[in-house]
């Protein structure tokens, strides 16, 4: 298939492994955001290798988060990063709301709190109305007015259904704010006929999850952003830089054993919360299990599934515990990802 003849975009993703971080809460009654938590777990992820993070994406439960919640997270980050040393390093920020007008002033809270990037679900309010027109408007309309970058995000599972298609995506690509996409559905074909059109420069695909990471950038995508990150940072980043790095079969041995760690994420949300309270808790110093609670109404993971997200989860351990922390020397120099 021809390459596309678009103009590359003045402000791209950087290629690698994100994390979408969790939402964090204090052990009372109202579960307020535990900023504290939230800033030393953003620290232990940018050191394990993270080349990026996520906030207010699905894993940090957007949905449930006020707008002002919103805010106070994303500057927190701004300051964990930057008093590692790298102010630059890319903060990606869930804007997404059910109305044009909403999303567009998610895209502004985001930029002056301190992100760097937009992640943008579709509308699903009323599915069966989001047509073609209604959804590549959408998108326009919300990227013509962001003072960032936008990231189209397909989740069909939390979208009612709502799907964007190959089509769909290379129609969105040619708008100059709109920088890439982020495919949780899935859908490996889905990448591969949008690689063939774009290059990373002109539009980047990042896959929704590391169990299939090695498979989505030899079809010619850049990373992805995964839940598996807020529990193994190491192992999960070290997948890419592996493969970059032309070390393909250590790359896809250890991908055998990061997709087998994260089938329990694939379970639930809780699962992955349980999961990464287990194995971080103790390393960043909140071992409360409530600080890992999936917020009310909904349940944390019985003892039964528990045991068993301990046992699937596990399989990392060894791997991550080989694997260097990054060390940050100082402000400005040890740059993450593009970051000074």
């Amino acid at each position: 298939m021809q390459k596309s003849t678009i103009p590359n975009k003045s402000h791209p993703l950087p290629p690698g492994v994100y994390t979408p971080v969790l939402s964090l809460y204090e052990p009372n009654p109202t579960q307020d955001i535990d900023h504290e938590a939230m800033y030393k777990h953003a620290q232990h992820l940018v050191r394990g290798g993270m080349h990026g993070l996520v906030y207010q994406g699905t894993n940090g439960e957007a949905a449930l988060l006020s707008r002002e919640e919103k805010i106070a997270v994303l500057k927190n980050i701004r300051k964990a990063v930057a008093d590692l040393g790298v102010p630059d390093y890319p903060i990606v920020a869930g804007v997404s709301g059910q109305s044009t007008n909403e999303s567009i002033q998610l895209t502004k809270d985001a930029a002056e709190a301190g992100a760097s990037f937009g992640l943008l679900l579709p509308p699903s309010f009323w599915a069966k109305a989001v047509t073609e027109d209604v959804l590549r408007g959408f998108y326009r309309d919300v990227a013509d007015e962001s003072p960032i970058p936008i990231v189209c995000y397909n989740f069909p599972g939390v979208t009612s259904g709502v799907d964007l298609n190959s089509d769909d995506l290379a129609a969105l690509a040619t708008h100059p704010n709109i920088i890439g996409t982020k495919l949780t559905c899935g859908n490996v074909g889905k990448a591969i006929r949008l690689t063939s059109q774009f290059t990373p420069a002109q539009f980047s695909v990042f896959g929704g999850s590391s169990d299939f990471l090695y498979p989505t950038l030899a079809a010619g995508g850049v990373g992805c952003v995964t839940g598996m990150g807020n529990v193994w940072p190491k192992s999960t980043a070290r997948v890419y830089d592996l493969y970059v790095a032309g070390e393909l079969e250590e790359a896809r041995r250890l991908q055998e054993v990061v997709a087998s760690a994260e089938w329990a994420c694939k379970k639930s949300l809780a699962l992955t919360k349980f999961g990464a309270g287990h194995f971080v808790g103790k390393k960043i110093g909140f071992e409360d299990p409530r600080t890992w609670y999936p917020r009310k109404p909904y349940a944390p993971a019985g003892e039964k599934l528990q045991a068993w997200t301990v046992e699937v989860m596990g399989v990392l351990e060894v791997e991550e515990a080989r694997i260097p922390d990054r060390v940050f020397k100082g402000k400005g120099t040890n740059g993450v990802n593009g970051s000074k």
